[in-house]
């Protein structure tokens, strides 16, 4: 079972990213749980959204404690909550412009993959809407969901801007590739 967390804060689109994440592992044919916590009823504020994905049906009913993979948008919050839900082996991916280096000195024993996500968004015509862009960068360095699946279901339920939304997503996806080629991350 593929468990994951999505951390921002309210108002940059984790949420949004949440529901497209598990309407695309249903859209490949799998089983999904998909669940939300609120920390406030206003922007700003940390939200979670937690995704459990498996080929089987899904029995646990609890708060993902031990998380495969963890898409954060603001790195102010990897914190010591977050990533007390992470082991060795859990991918991060984090918006921000920082180098790779930079999270492998200041988060030892975290394998980090950062994500411009402003900067793509604002390539792509999105401005401050990151979600697109990391959902791309998420599914490559993870190494799911499929690309042409994540873009179809981006497509179909992007509330605006679908074309931009599409290829900000393959846009992130192609950042992460070039970074995974260098060996940067």
């Amino acid at each position: 079972m593929l468990q994951i967390i999505i951390q921002g804060r309210g108002g940059q689109g984790a949420q949004t990213a949440g529901n497209l994440l598990a309407s695309t592992f249903f859209a490949q044919g799998r089983q999904v749980q998909s669940f939300a916590s609120y920390g406030g009823a206003r922007r700003g504020t940390a939200v979670s959204s937690y995704i459990r994905a498996d080929d089987r049906p899904i029995r646990a009913r609890c708060d993902i404690e031990r998380a495969d993979a963890i898409l954060c948008f603001d790195s102010s919050l990897l914190d010591a909550r977050l990533l007390g839900a992470a082991h060795p082996d859990t991918l991060i991916v984090v918006n921000s412009s920082r180098e790779p280096g930079h999270f492998a000195r200041a988060m030892p024993g975290y394998r980090v993959v950062p994500v411009d996500g402003i900067a793509l968004a604002r390539h792509y015509g999105l401005g401050r809407i990151v979600n697109s862009v990391l959902l791309g960068a998420f599914a490559r360095a993870l190494d799911a969901p499929p690309l042409d699946v994540l873009k179809r279901t981006v497509g179909e339920q992007a509330p605006a801007l679908k074309r931009e939304n599409v290829a900000a997503c393959e846009g992130g996806y192609r950042s992460v590739e070039a970074l995974l080629q260098r060996g940067a991350a």
